[in-house]
């Protein structure tokens, strides 16, 4: 059996103040040209993954994240995860993150994003509810969405 190796990178929760200055940034996005970004659903085994492929030079905030999840990065993008200066992560990043955050992205490339945790969810709404209480706001919830859903009942 291998080493265990603890993780060295991982997204904590966001502090109040980090969390009005991302919440201060959606308010000033939401005045300039929206991007749409497709979202892929998939219900499967007891897993929720949610996954958005942001474009290049696009900025992107989260929802609050109730939840603990996994958090999957594959590209080039600046994080703010609340420290003072951004995380840049480059590559494939398989991160655990905190329950009780909001991030803001920044990409340099094109990014994927997959959230992933276990629920008992059977419909994309369902798990939305279950990892925010910001659901209606979600760019998956907005009138011009580009949705692809996966539910295979296992």
């Amino acid at each position: 059996m291998g080493d265990l190796v603890v993780a060295q990178l991982q997204v904590p929760a966001t502090s109040p103040a980090a969390i009005a200055k991302v919440r201060e940034l959606s308010e000033r996005l939401l005045a300039l040209p929206q991007v749409a970004i497709e979202t892929r659903h998939v219900l499967h085994a007891g897993l929720y993954a949610r996954t958005i492929c942001v474009p290049a030079e696009v900025v992107l905030t989260g929802a609050l994240i109730k939840i603990a999840t996994l958090l999957v990065i594959d590209g080039d993008t600046l994080v703010y995860i609340g420290e003072d200066e951004p995380l840049r992560l480059t590559g494939h990043h398989v991160l655990p993150a905190s329950a009780g955050r909001k991030q803001a992205f920044v990409t340099l490339a094109a990014t994927h994003i997959t959230m992933l945790f276990a629920t008992s969810a059977r419909t994309v709404e369902q798990a939305e509810r279950e990892f925010t209480d910001e659901a209606e706001d979600l760019g998956s919830r907005r009138d011009a969405a580009r949705n692809h859903i996966t539910i295979t009942g296992e």
